[in-house]
């Protein structure tokens, strides 16, 4: 994946991004389209999980193929389909040796922008949220929603940009994932998820995962939150670009974060 040269102003960053790929064996030429129309329009591209459809080595190489015609750094994060076979070392390399930047609780900074990362996990949100109470299995489950959020704050921990980006799989509100069947509503995302988000200056958070959500929300905290599944942006906008650009402000004088603006 080269990084060609990039037309926005100095002042402004793009910022693509869009999540749930899903890329299988059979997926030869499927977002080779996509990938071109990302390096034409933005400055960096945000994947956010579920990047191959079972988690193998194979659809590892089919997506580090297509990320061929990607002209713009690539930053993304693991979904639990990525998770699926137990082959998340092997996907990795496969993907970062085709120039993709993979978080797990690291973090990363491109053109001033700073990026936080982590799969995320489940659990629930609010005072529906799962307790760790009970059987050792609930609280191994709830552990790790936990150590997730714990990822995610020692990676906002490391960025010292005045943009700062959420980067997960799962969501961290519920108000994005409404639109799903409410019995699954513990499985698609976790609040505690937002709160280390509530004690950083994060300007924005992308998650996937949930295919039948909704593509906007805030955290309670009013950080913005976009939901950019694929599955999700084919279907409410079937005639542009499957994926969403902000720009970004980046003027070194500015005091405050500048508004966002985001579109398709």
């Amino acid at each position: 994946m080269a990084v060609g040269d990039q037309s926005s102003s100095a002042s402004v960053v793009r910022v693509a991004a869009v999540g749930d790929l899903h890329c299988t064996r059979s997926s030869h030429g499927a977002f080779q389209a996509l990938f071109s129309q990302v390096s034409a329009s933005a400055d960096m591209l945000l994947l956010a999980g579920d990047l191959t459809d079972t988690g193998l080595p194979d659809e590892a190489r089919i997506l580090a193929r297509e990320i061929a015609a990607l002209h713009v750094p690539a930053i993304a994060v693991f979904g639990n389909h990525d998770c699926e076979s137990g082959h998340q070392d092997e996907v990795r390399n496969i993907l970062t040796d085709a120039g993709m930047t993979i978080l797990d609780g690291e973090a990363t900074e491109v053109r001033g922008i700073g990026v936080a990362g982590v799969k995320g996990f489940c659990g629930g949100f609010g005072n529906r949220a799962l307790g760790p109470w009970g059987e050792t299995a609930i609280k191994q489950f709830v552990h790790e929603a936990v150590n997730e959020a714990l990822k995610l704050e020692a990676s906002l921990a490391r960025l010292r940009t005045k943009h700062q980006i959420v980067l997960l799989h799962y969501s961290p509100i519920q108000e994005t994932v409404e639109g799903e069947p409410p019995e699954i509503f513990a499985f698609v995302g976790s609040s505690r998820l937002e709160e280390p988000i509530s004690r950083f200056p994060v300007s924005m958070v992308f998650h996937g995962h949930a295919h039948r959500g909704r593509p906007e929300g805030h955290t309670k905290d009013h950080v913005p939150v976009y939901n950019v599944s694929l599955p999700l942006l084919t279907r409410l906008y079937p005639d542009r670009p499957h994926f969403r650009v902000f720009q970004i402000p980046v003027d070194a004088t500015e005091s405050a974060p500048a508004a966002m603006h985001g579109g398709l």
